[in-house]
């Protein structure tokens, strides 16, 4: 594997400590609690997954649901049966969810564009209702699969006593909770990102970028492109269900609600959002979308009227009047409305307006800072 370029290392250190320090920054805007930071990482693992098919290839699936779901199923499976310490969780459910989306990817990818996501759709649809009804011995219905103290574990019972009381994930014998499971996700979300790094720079991810530029020229040229989109998409399906898994972890219950279509939709709404086929984008789409989830969805009028109380009553009525409609409830409009201005003003997500704002500060360094200093003119070639 070629060494890291600067830039990329870079990229990756800055990442990394924005992620550990997240308790920090995060808690002038009343988001640096556990559980919360939790689903701030897992969310930014499942868009990251869902990036590399979508972001590199081009690929649009309404299906990732399915695999985030059967990744929760898995990592609960493998603490009932085998043991409630999360590193055999994440590797059963990573295995689980990797052939899953192999037969799935399989069978869809032998179409492309709106006949590749409406297959996606009807496979995680078909897999939701097969949750409810045919698969009830395994997933348990409605009321979900969930850790009992029945329950077998079979490599804890032939290592360990069990531990008294309501069994809980663990790591080497340490409890997940509070910051401990932030911390247990955040070096997931690390290495998620790292592979997604080393993929998109590589000749993998080259060719996948070439799919995505142009499919038809590449399959002209001799290449045979559909290995590369199953890869894609399996990897993708194996990211989907190691989020699942920390779910898992950090709320041991598995319902079949985490593969509705509604699932799938809101990692498209964050992968473009952020920025599709960038690395940071993604994860920040997750990120924000999640705050306005658990944040702005807990606002209500009395928070209101205490932050606009500096104002006159008549004023201070009004303003919690109107912005109450984008609060509370309400926040799914706040959210569309984000949504709207930055597909309309910048298509390339969030990312683009970084990258305009760099732009511009580049421009202003490189401009000639001496007045009466005339810029030189290019002269032509003699």
């Amino acid at each position: 594997m070629a060494v890291m370029s600067r830039n990329d290392l870079l990229l990756f250190l800055g990442f990394t400590i924005v992620v550990l320090a997240m308790p920090i920054w995060l808690h002038p805007f009343g988001a640096a609690y556990p559980d919360l930071l939790q689903r701030f990482m897992i969310y930014g693992i499942f868009a990251v997954g869902f990036n590399i098919l979508f972001g590199l290839t081009g690929y649009l699936s309404f299906g990732h649901a399915a695999f985030f779901g059967v990744g929760s199923y898995a990592a609960v499976w493998s603490f009932k049966l085998l043991s409630l310490d999360a590193i055999p969780a994440m590797i059963f459910a990573i295995v689980i969810s990797g052939l899953f989306a192999l037969i799935i990817g399989y069978v869809s990818l032998r179409r492309s564009g709106i006949y590749f996501s409406i297959l996606t759709l009807a496979f995680a649809q078909m897999s939701y209702n097969l949750a409810y009804s045919v698969l009830t011995p395994i997933t348990n219905g409605e009321t979900g699969l969930q850790l009992t103290l029945n329950d077998p574990r079979y490599l804890d019972r032939a290592l360990f006593e069990a531990a008294p009381g309501q069994p809980v994930p663990t790591l080497l014998g340490q409890s997940l909770g509070g910051f401990a499971g932030f911390y247990f996700c955040a070096g997931f979300l690390i290495l998620a990102f790292f592979i997604a790094q080393r993929i998109t720079s590589s000749p993998f991810g080259m060719m996948l970028k070439g799919i995505k530029s142009n499919q038809t020229r590449m399959n002209y040229t001799g290449f045979n492109t559909k290995p590369y989109t199953l890869a894609a998409f399996v990897i993708s399906g194996m990211y989907a269900g190691l989020a699942g898994a920390l779910l898992a972890v950090t709320d041991p219950l598995a319902g079949a609600e985490r593969m509705q279509w509604t699932a799938s939709g809101e990692v498209v709404l964050m992968t473009i959002l952020g920025g599709a086929g960038t690395l940071v984008g993604p994860v920040i789409g997750a990120w924000l979308i999640k705050y306005f989830e658990n944040i702005f969805s807990a606002i209500n009028e009395n928070i209101l009227h205490r932050f606009f109380d500096f104002l006159p009553d008549g004023v201070d009525n009004v303003l919690v009047a109107i912005s109450s409609k984008f609060v509370g409830e309400g926040w799914f409009l706040t959210l569309g409305l984000v949504f709207v201005l930055i597909v309309v003003f910048l298509p390339g997500g969030i990312m683009e307006g970084v990258r305009r704002i760099a732009h511009l500060f580049d421009r202003s360094r490189s401009s000639p800072t001496k007045p009466g200093k005339a810029t030189p003119h290019p002269q032509p070639a003699e």
